[in-house]
């Protein structure tokens, strides 16, 4: 597990002089904390520390427009920081803006929901703004809190501002004099998780219920990874036990339905949903769960009065309107883009729907043609998920450069005949809307093959691989690749095989769409060396640009900027390079433009390549009605169209950055005609 500290440098003298703030700040020693504060502030006006204190003393002095303004720029600063937002509910309840108040306590615990002020808090402002229900949950989360010991409360609030290794090492000396404090053990199990340790996270939390069977809590935790190990049987049946130990709870029969969507069992999952909106038809969250079931489905029609549903009951919720938005095919009506620009410049909409809004509207504008409003939209939008999550460009390109220095053609030529000899997966690598679910689409329309789902298991080992360390210590992978054995590389290969063998439907390949497996190709290379691998590749302006305008559920956190993913396309394309060079023919590289142009062409040239006999209904795949979970659901279940080749043209005032980012070699290798059109590649 690793843990970062997101603030800003700070040398010898100025942590002596912060620490010398926060004591005198505790001592009661406002006006000299508040000197000091303001001295670090002054040296480094991104001092996330430094700014709260200097908050807190301004509120403590009833300076409340300073401690205002400080924290405006301390959440510009750290926007993911709760203490933040916790100080600015203190200084808004001050001027009895109760309103204002609740919603800013509200978007602390948002971040960190171990911030017990902050819930105690709304309680009483709920109280007060007659909000019994907000208020029954507030008590409930405060009084769970409450009981934790410090340690453990403290190990919470490390964890949501981001001290991951410092909250680890507290909660393991914890656990080492309790090791079987089951509610130790859930704070460990998600520091795992956070840090992407699912099979030890797993291990703890099957513990956990061993020696506490009648803890929901870890119960709940514990179906959670599964699911994220996408062990979803395993996953279905911990539902089921929560559902069976606790008849009538409706959490627990969201749970069952949710698990039920992800093994397929759809129509049971809705009758759940159905029934549970019957009761409470004002739960937006409901009107999304049933409306992703029903797209997931190819039902769009009924997923598009369930995502309607969800803002009838939440006008302000910004999923509601980025599910419709990314359905791809919806236009908005002129009512619901006045409705979602309304909301977004409402001061009390959360972060998260504002973020989700800005995308929507990107998307509904660039519909009627207001390209240059559509653009704002998505730039905002994509400068607030930016601020949330923290992105380090340059320590991206640091570890995409390790893997051509290690995995080099010695390494190569020095373990063949390695590694488990099975050529069941199809790898389809590449960058985030390249094309890989239309090949996925093409390839599990064939009858001797299985289509999957975006699996985490080659990431996964390469995480244990590096091994537990802190972010600024050198990564141990990929140089970790040089010292495997030949009977380790066989047994990962054949753990591979196994592990995934839970998605398969019995035939006999199977595809795994991971697009960020390009940066492990050495690693599928070692471990399965039968295997294909394919490359979707799409023209970087269009594939930069159209993840741009994506909100992900989750990872893909170099597309929220045009500099960010012309630089990972870029690198992207330096590594895709290297492996040409060390692994002459090993990866097929399928240029999306060719597929629209000449589907059938394409199609044998990649069933060839996977020693597959052509298929019509690879060609037909649209036709097909497997379930689709990714953002390009709508387009795989049409014939190709070739309207989306050049849709960034639109935009090109406005991409001078990514065309920087890009550089004039990645651009040169794929000339445009003046229609937009590539004319050939290199």
């Amino acid at each position: 597990m690793t843990g970062a500290v997101a603030s800003a440098p700070r040398n010898g003298v100025g942590k002596t002089t912060l620490a010398r703030a926060q004591s005198l700040l505790k001592a009661g020693a406002l006006e000299e904390a508040r000197r000091l504060a303001v001295e670090l502030t002054s040296r480094n006006a991104d001092d996330a520390e430094a700014l709260y204190v200097r908050a807190v003393c301004e509120r403590f002095a009833d300076d409340i427009d300073a401690a205002l303004a400080t924290l405006a720029h301390l959440r510009d600063v750290r926007p993911g920081y709760g203490r933040a937002w916790q100080e600015t509910g203190h200084c808004l309840r001050t001027r009895n803006d109760a309103a204002g108040a609740l919603a800013a306590f509200r978007e602390a615990v948002a971040r960190n929901d171990s911030l017990i002020a902050s819930w105690m808090a709304i309680v009483e402002l709920a109280e007060t703004l007659f909000k019994p229900r907000l208020a029954a949950e507030a008590r409930e989360r405060h009084a769970r809190l409450a009981a934790l010991p410090p340690e453990l409360l403290s190990v919470r609030n490390m964890t949501a501002e981001g001290r991951l290794l410092k909250a680890e090492q507290l909660c393991r000396a914890y656990l080492k004099q309790h090791p079987q404090h089951v509610e130790g053990m859930r704070l460990l199990a998600d520091l795992g998780v956070r840090s992407g340790v699912l099979d030890d996270a797993e291990f703890l939390l099957e513990s956990a219920v061993a020696f506490e069977p009648d803890n929901v809590l870890a119960r709940h935790d514990y179906m959670n990874v599964l699911y994220r190990r996408q062990k979803y049987a395993e996953a279905l049946e911990q539902a089921r036990l929560l559902r069976e130990a606790a008849p009538g709870n409706e959490a627990f029969e969201i749970a069952y339905a949710n698990q039920s969507v992800a093994v397929g069992n759809y129509d049971e999952a809705l009758e759940i949903y159905d029934a549970a909106l019957a009761a409470h038809p004002e739960h937006a969250m409901l009107h999304l769960l049933r409306g992703h079931a029903l797209k997931t489905t190819g039902c769009t029609d009924e997923a598009i009065g369930a995502y309607r549903g969800a803002y009838a009951a939440r006008p302000e919720f910004g999923d509601a309107y980025w599910s419709l938005a990314n359905l791809k095919t919806y236009r908005f009506e002129s009512k619901e883009i006045a409705a979602m620009r309304r909301h977004e410049t409402d001061a009390g909409t959360p972060l998260t729907d504002r973020i989700h809004l800005n995308f929507a509207l990107g998307k509904a504008l660039e519909d009627v043609q207001d390209f240059e409003a559509a653009f704002a939209h998505y730039e905002r939008g994509n400068r607030q998920q930016r601020n949330v999550l923290e992105y380090d460009a340059a320590r991206m390109t640091e570890r995409l450069a390790l893997q051509r220095e290690h995995g080099t053609a010695e390494l190569f030529a020095r373990r063949a005949g390695s590694g488990c000899a099975a050529s069941d997966p199809i790898f389809i690598v590449g960058l985030p809307r390249a094309g890989s679910t239309l090949l996925e689409q093409i390839l599990a329309s064939h009858s001797q093959v299985d289509g999957t789902f975006e699996l985490p298991n080659i990431a996964a080992l390469a995480h244990r691989l590096d091994g537990r360390r802190r972010t600024d210590e050198a990564p141990r992978y990929p140089a970790r690749l040089h010292e495997l054995t030949a009977e380790q590389l066989t047994r990962f290969g054949e753990a591979f095989i196994d592990d995934t063998r839970v998605h398969r439907q019995g035939s006999p390949r199977f595809t795994d769409k991971m697009p960020n497996n390009f940066r492990h190709i050495a690693l599928i290379r070692l471990i399965l060396p039968n295997a294909k691998i394919i490359d979707a590749r799409r023209h970087p302006m269009a594939c930069c640009f159209s993840g741009f305008k994506q909100l992900f559920a989750s990872g893909q956190e170099f597309t929220y900027g045009l500099h960010e993913t012309g630089r990972y396309y870029r690198d992207y394309v330096a590594l895709m390079d290297h492996w040409d060079l060390v692994l002459p023919g090993a990866v097929l590289r399928v240029q999306y433009e060719d597929l629209v142009e000449d589907t059938e062409t394409q199609v044998r040239r990649l069933l060839e390549f996977c020693g597959l006999q052509f298929e019509q209904n690879c060609v037909e795949f649209y036709r097909s009605k497997r379930s689709v979970r990714t953002p390009s659901a709508e387009q795989v279940r049409q014939p190709i169209y070739k309207s989306g080749l050049a849709q960034w043209r639109h935009f090109e005032p406005w991409l001078d950055p990514l065309k920087a980012a890009l550089g004039d070699n990645v651009l040169a290798r794929y000339p445009l005609d003046d229609h937009g059109r590539t004319t050939g590649y290199e």
